[in-house]
């Protein structure tokens, strides 16, 4: 399988992005990256975008559904919003929308610093693999992968995405 360039995909997600929050009359939206890949796919977007807007950043360990089954990995850091999250119109930037649990547990947690006006779900990848009905709404590509196959995204600059076999 050949995978795709994220180099192009981010500037295509940022000419869908553009016409997605002119749509919804958003002017100053704020950006949000999910550590680790979703803070770098971030930061490419902003600079796709021209845009000098500060980056929150959210580290979702403890707030996982499946914390307790797999503990806490040793690189935890704390979340990192530059800004107020109540009444703001956010844009919430992953790397990889596999089964949605990420996605739920950002949500989650932003919900605890306050109650957006509204949410826009970027994602470079989705998987179209969900355990939750959660969609992006500016998506890079969709990947159909078989069920011995990942993605990892390799960052932060340049990113690369890479094909793993777990059956090798």
């Amino acid at each position: 399988m050949s995978l795709p360039n994220p180099a192009e995909l981010i500037r295509q997600m940022a000419v869908d992005l553009k016409a997605h929050l002119a749509r919804r009359a958003i002017s100053e939206p704020r950006y949000i990256g999910i550590r680790t890949g979703g803070v770098w796919v971030a930061q490419a977007l902003l600079q796709e975008l021209g845009s000098d807007s500060p980056l929150g950043t959210l580290d979702v360990s403890f707030y996982r559904d499946d914390f307790s089954q797999n503990g806490l990995h040793p690189q935890v850091r704390p979340s990192e919003l530059p800004f107020e999250i109540e009444g703001q119109h956010l844009v919430l930037i992953d790397d990889v929308l596999m089964s949605g649990r990420t996605i739920r547990a950002a949500l989650n947690e932003l919900f605890d610093y306050g109650r957006p006006a509204s949410v826009t779900l970027v994602s470079l990848l989705d998987l179209d693999a969900g355990e939750l009905p959660i969609r992006p709404n500016v998506v890079g590509a969709t990947l159909s992968l078989a069920a011995h196959e990942r993605v990892k995204l390799c960052g932060p600059a340049p990113l690369q995405l890479e094909l793993q076999d777990l059956a090798l």
